[in-house]
């Protein structure tokens, strides 16, 4: 992996839990969420939120979500 400019790092967290309800975002056990990682862009933290995403299919309440966190460290850039 090589190191990003800051014009071309888009960061992304990915994370995900076991919910109450599959109808909501309401998380079962807050100690028990896993950070999956930090990614530089959406493609890299897609693939991983995918893995994750298939490592846990049999279990119906279980998610993972991929935060676009360049958008709130600064909401005026564009992209992805």
């Amino acid at each position: 992996m090589t190191a990003n400019t800051p014009d071309d790092q888009l960061l992304h967290l990915v994370f995900g839990g076991e919910l109450d309800d599959v109808d909501s975002v309401t998380f079962r056990d807050l100690a028990k969420l896993e950070v999956v990682g930090f990614y530089p862009n959406y493609a890299t933290a897609y693939q991983a939120w995918l893995t994750k995403a298939r490592e846990t299919i049999d279990n119906a309440e279980m998610r993972y979500f991929i935060v676009h966190l360049h958008r709130i460290l600064d909401p005026s850039r564009t992209g992805r």
